[in-house]
């Protein structure tokens, strides 16, 4: 209800209305509900937002999500270079909010580690469990069972400096010692030191809660690699696909499925295309956008986008081939998929039965078919798929059987037929085809006036329970 059948914007939102925080809110509510009830018990969502909105924000998701499953707020410093243009202090940051379904169940993947990280690591007495680094075996607190005399290999008596203990009790540290846990100097002689070895650290590195331009872009970055690629601007504002590439390494596993439900121009899409390309994962996306016209003057507008959702279309095509162009090398390379689908959202395309009492003989003769004016039958197939809870991105395939088209979704899992005068045939041509394609199981759906008589439609249903399709369906 928030555009016109045009795509066109009924009304907007801005701050010289007197409910523009409550305007805001409202829209933002429903999809956060949605959304939580979207996602996997161990899934989790990233939320971009300026400090406009962020304390309501906040608000909104702890009612949504829970408090306790607030995981953290990561900072986007999102500009680079000066900025001396504001009243009060200079802007550089956005804010990103980060909420699990189920904190308990939901961890983000780590951050590999760089070869500078592990350079510190060193094997300087051979030690079998391999490289360690060494770390202090004191630390501040009054914990008398941690306050006794070591000595070293070398003789030298040490006890924790005042205010200090040790970080074990004696026992412990005996068992540490016997273990070859410790270091005591190349000459045995210095003050014990705890080793760490590489091979028992996490085997990656904790994401900050600073995200730095030099890690993940900056909004010029942003603004340049769209025109690249677009050749000419033709969005505000977009965010760089090094962001979007961070959060979805974070928070996706290689074979989950990403909602981005203010897509603009599908910037995650990218990402998560770019993020399959470098590990062979099979990620899924969604993405969803109001058709907001764009502005005549534009120069989206001039290239040919009407509106928002046409950028984004482009984008995901000419990112796809571009991802595979820079990674023809990789094995495998040819087998990214970077296809999707465009769904709008739209009323059933099945007539609701609302007659005209005054006219009832008129009536029933306008519902013989029972097909919304200007829908195809491409559009009911994908009711069906829906209705039935199928995934929209299974393959749709299109056959001719006894001269009458049949739609196959996911290889015979679903048959449909919305031909007219239905014939034996077909029913044979169905089930050949199935046991061709060899489902689990099958179910068949017809248009129920297809069929000339209920004699015809009776024996069709017979032909496909003897071949084993006992699901038989007509709309």
């Amino acid at each position: 209800g928030q555009v016109d059948s045009e795509g066109n914007r009924i009304s907007t939102n801005t701050e010289a209305s007197g409910r523009y925080h409550t305007d805001w809110l409202n829209m933002m509510y429903p999809r956060l509900r949605l959304a939580r009830n979207l996602l996997k018990d161990d899934g989790s969502i990233f939320i971009s937002i300026d400090n406009n909105e962020v304390d309501n924000l906040l608000k909104i998701c702890n009612e949504v999500f829970g408090e306790d499953n607030f995981v953290d707020t990561l900072i986007w410093k999102k500009l680079y270079g000066g900025k001396n243009d504001c009243q009060w202090f200079a802007n550089y940051h956005d804010y990103i909010l980060v909420y699990a379904k189920n904190k308990i169940e939901w961890n983000p993947n780590l951050l590999p580690r760089e070869d500078k990280q592990n350079d510190r690591y060193t094997n300087p007495d051979n030690d079998p469990r391999g490289p360690w680094t060494s770390a202090d075996f004191s630390q501040f607190g009054p914990t008398p069972n941690c306050v006794y005399e070591i000595v070293t290999p070398d003789g030298t008596s040490y006890w924790p400096k005042e205010g200090k203990r040790w970080i074990t009790t004696h026992e412990s540290y005996l068992k540490l010692r016997e273990e070859n846990r410790l270091w005591f100097g190349v000459d045995g002689g210095n003050m014990p030191r705890l080793k760490r070895y590489l091979s028992e650290v996490k085997q990656g590195i904790s994401q900050s809660t600073f995200l730095d331009f030099s890690e993940v872009g900056h909004s010029d970055e942003a603004n340049k690699e769209l025109r690249e690629l677009m050749d000419g601007k033709c969005f505000d504002y977009p965010k760089p696909t090094r962001l979007l590439y961070r959060l979805g390494y974070l928070g996706l596993g290689k074979n989950d499925l990403i909602l981005d439900f203010f897509s603009g121009s599908s910037t995650t899409a990218h990402a998560v295309m770019q993020l399959n390309a470098e590990d062979g994962g099979n990620r899924k996306f969604i993405m969803v956008q109001l058709p907001e016209p764009t502005d005549e003057k534009s120069e989206a507008y001039k290239a040919g986008y009407m509106n928002i959702c046409e950028i984004g279309k482009e984008r995901i095509r000419r990112a796809g081939e571009k991802i595979k162009e820079e990674n023809k090398d990789k094995e495998n390379i040819e087998n990214l998929d970077i296809g999707f689908k465009v769904l709008k959202l739209d009323t059933s395309n099945i007539r609701k039965w609302q007659p005209d009492y005054d006219n009832l003989e008129q009536s029933i003769l306008d519902y013989v078919d029972n097909y919304v004016d200007g829908r195809t039958e491409l559009d009911v197939v994908y009711e069906i798929m829906l209705k039935y809870g199928l995934d929209l991105t299974y393959p749709v395939d299109e056959f001719t059987l006894a001269q009458k088209k049949v739609y196959s979704i996911g290889f015979g899992m679903l048959m449909i037929c919305l031909d007219n005068e239905i014939t034996t045939e077909v029913a044979k041509g169905i089930f050949e085809k199935v046991k061709e394609l060899a489902p689990e199981s099958t179910r068949v759906v017809f248009k129920d006036n297809g069929f000339k008589t209920d004699s015809n439609k009776t024996n069709i249903k017979e032909i496909l329970k003897s071949g084993g399709i006992e699901e038989f369906i007509t709309i």
